[in-house]
């Protein structure tokens, strides 16, 4: 099996620890989802990953290219979308897609056209020539959603992708990024809302402390968790697992 993503032996910290000794997998073409309480690690370890933060050691691995050793590459095939969008308010949303196209070197004829097709999945193709300085937190969300895929990445990285959409505009995002999984993409998200990761998500890594507790199937999960039985929820798993005494090594940062 293609692996997307290898993590081996992750460690930062900043004033205390936020990752230590992690390792996970991502196999290509799956949903990907980490969870884990505020201050678990989460963010910190997918900045690392997107080539945003840097790591005081271990290994990161993205579609076999050494992401440390050859950042560019690696960024090449990645896309990262944080939890605050961050998009240029006097420009449109064309004209910002066509912005962040450039930069991956996209040609311009194919990025119009990929720009035009995002936004009408998103359901912004009637706001495509506004400036975005009058968007709504939701509406700016999914402007960021369409740079991070304006460049087709082999690997999406989301930080809490559904963060201030409203329950339209979430289903639009959730189908378009099942869309992108069933047509053989990887991605790689955090989500609080559990209900999302445990219909969605192929696998699960359940991060606390700066530590992985556990990665693997729902049903995976349910067994190391000691929940045999099949009625129990994601939510039920995962406080199980993140209520464990040594589970509370403190000082992780988000």
């Amino acid at each position: 099996m293609t692996e997307a993503l290898i993590v081996r032996g992750l460690d930062k910290t900043f004033t205390k620890p936020a990752v230590m000794d992690l390792d996970l997998t991502v196999h290509a073409g799956e949903l990907y989802a980490l969870l884990g309480p505020n201050g678990a690690g989460k963010t910190t370890t997918l900045r690392m990953v997107a080539g945003l933060t840097k790591p005081d050691k271990g290994e990161i691995s993205i579609f076999g290219i050494d992401a440390r050793a050859d950042p560019g590459a690696a960024k090449a095939i990645t896309a990262w979308a944080p939890d605050e969008a961050m998009v240029y308010d006097r420009l449109t949303p064309l004209e910002y897609l066509e912005f962040v196209a450039g930069l991956w070197n996209v040609e311009p004829k194919a990025a119009k056209a990929r720009a035009e097709e995002l936004l009408a999945k998103l359901g912004l193709a009637g706001e495509a020539r506004t400036r975005c300085e009058g968007f709504s937190r939701g509406m700016k969300q999914k402007v960021a959603l369409a740079g991070a895929l304006i460049h087709d990445p082999k690997l999406l990285i989301l930080d809490e992708p559904l963060t201030g959409l409203d329950a339209a505009a979430a289903r639009l995002v959730k189908d378009m990024l099942q869309e992108r999984v069933d047509a053989g993409g990887t991605v790689i998200l955090t989500t609080h809302i559990l209900e999302v990761a445990e219909r969605m998500a192929d696998r699960i890594g359940i991060i606390a402390g700066g530590r992985l507790l556990a990665e693997g199937t729902l049903e995976a999960l349910r067994a190391k968790a000691g929940e045999g039985k099949g009625g129990s929820t994601l939510e039920d798993v995962f406080l199980e697992l993140t209520a464990a005494p040594e589970t509370q090594t403190g000082g992780a940062a988000a």
